[in-house]
């Protein structure tokens, strides 16, 4: 592609009020307005009368920001230009949003989280968010946290973490099945040198409280967690909640132990990074193999506080760096990967449960997704402005996701936030009036018309469209 030399660009000029670049805030916003969320934060949030009127609306134009690209609250001035205010109402200017987020405290930062949650029930109510009624299968509920990367000495909490970053900590928490993408169910933002394990339990206890009042509710729960997680607090509190773990060990000598006692004939080939699939003999050639051993947990504590289970290991080879220079090793060496299950070894045999354990780094995809989109950045030098902010965008990614559900179409469906908002959100318009009513004149031949158009239709009923 190149510019036109046929009909070259001669000037340029700042002057159409009738132009919006992201008109597919329009059905995105319908979507949040049905799910009730200026509702919800109206009735829940309790922010000074001086900085919190409207505070409906002016989460709301949060949400729509981070929705339409904002990573900043600078960037909420997208929400301000052309044709916006016809469209809109309520589009507060960037530094009333901001007053408005440094006015927050600890309580209101919970406030909002109870905001959060209930939006999120009402989204799933209203789209496919967390799959259909007939799904079945197991849940997938997924923690870790992450570092929030920050600069400059004004931001509270900021500290050196486990990443050797200077930063905040975003703990999350998301749901996942084999029908739907992942969604993010809990959060919380904790201060930078925070070690991982604290407060997961009770994040774990929301997600699951969560999941029991949804459509999920009834089917298999399973948390799954990396090492820094593996802890009694957090065990016992998604056993009691009903849920099964599968969380990685660390090799500590009872779990070096419970390795040594496994039989050389017990291991299997594992499909894994490099393996070769033998047409022959219909098996998986890799150097990656697994086994199972029982396992008790937690096994220092009373007898009734210890947690039955098992132990699945993963083993590679463990490369000899003198191999390449002419030195073969005289025996060979592994390395040892173990994670803790209380699955039941029917329901997920060593391989299967390997498997499953192994995906609970899809999480990283949801910290990349919220790192590229509205949390690049924590805006405010207050932490509680910080920790609503990711409240914030949290709802807003999970916004984005239900209305990729609505257009059905399989390249959304699973697709990540920035996808949808080029595809779906970021799309320009001209606004005409025409009968007291307002048109939307989009692009000629825009790629995902359809998927565009299936949104707006579904959500906006005929008597409130713009047209």
């Amino acid at each position: 592609m190149q510019l036109s030399h046929t009909r070259p660009v001669v000037s340029a000029t700042f002057d159409e009020p009738n132009l919006v670049s992201a008109a597919g805030l329009v059905p995105v916003m319908a979507l949040a307005r049905r799910a009730g969320l200026r509702e919800l934060a109206d009735e829940r949030l309790s922010v000074p009368t001086d900085k919190g009127a409207n505070a409906g609306l002016k989460l709301s134009s949060l949400v729509a920001g981070m929705a339409a690209g904002a990573d900043s609250i600078d960037d909420m001035a997208l929400l301000r230009h052309g044709g916006m205010g016809k469209v809109f109402s309520g589009a507060y200017a960037p530094s009333t949003l901001g007053s408005f987020l440094r006015s927050f405290t600890f309580g209101h930062v919970r406030q909002v989280d109870a905001v959060a949650s209930r939006f999120f029930l009402a989204l799933a109510e209203h789209t496919t968010l967390l799959g259909g009624a007939a799904d079945a299968g197991m849940v997938m509920v997924d923690i870790d946290d992450t570092i929030v990367e920050v600069h400059g000495y004004a931001k509270q909490g900021a500290a050196f973490g486990y990443s050797g970053v200077r930063g905040l900590n975003a703990l999350l928490a998301t749901v996942s099945t084999d029908q739907v993408a992942p969604v993010i169910a809990a959060q919380r933002l904790r201060k930078g040198s925070v070690g991982s394990p604290r407060g997961a339990a009770r994040l774990a206890t929301d997600t699951l409280a969560l999941i029991r009042r949804s459509r999920l509710a009834g089917r298999g729960v399973l948390v799954r967690a990396d090492s820094a997680f593996y802890s009694h607090t957090l065990v016992t509190a998604a056993l009691k909640a009903g849920a099964q773990v599968s969380i990685t060990a660390r090799m500590d000598p009872a779990v070096k132990r419970a390795i040594a006692t496994i039989d050389a004939d017990a291991w299997t080939a594992i499909r894994y990074t490099d393996a070769i699939y033998d047409e022959t003999t219909g098996v998986w050639n890799s150097r990656a193999e697994v086994a199972e051993v029982p396992f008790t947990a937690f096994s220092s504590k009373k007898k009734a506080e210890q947690v039955p289970g098992r132990l699945v290991v993963r083993r590679i080879p463990d490369l000899n760096p003198k191999q390449g220079q002419g030195q073969e090793t005289l025996f060979e060496t592994w390395r040892f990967h173990a994670f803790f299950t209380t699955t039941a070894p029917e329901a997920l045999g060593a391989v299967a449960a390997d498997q499953t354990h192994r995906a609970h780094a899809i999480i990283e995809n949801v910290h990349a997704d919220l790192k590229a989109s509205a949390l690049a950045h924590l805006p405010s030098g207050v932490f509680a402005a910080n920790a609503a902010w990711l409240v914030c965008a949290v709802m807003a990614f999970n916004l984005t996701r239900a209305a990729a559900t609505v257009t059905r179409a399989p390249s959304l469906v699973r697709a990540t936030t920035e996808t949808i908002r080029r595809k779906l959100i970021n799309v320009p318009a001209r606004i005409a009036t025409s009968a007291r009513r307002l048109r939307l004149h989009l692009p000629t031949a825009w790629p995902w018309q359809s998927a565009w158009t299936t949104l707006y239709d579904a959500v906006l009923p005929r008597s409130a469209r713009v047209t």
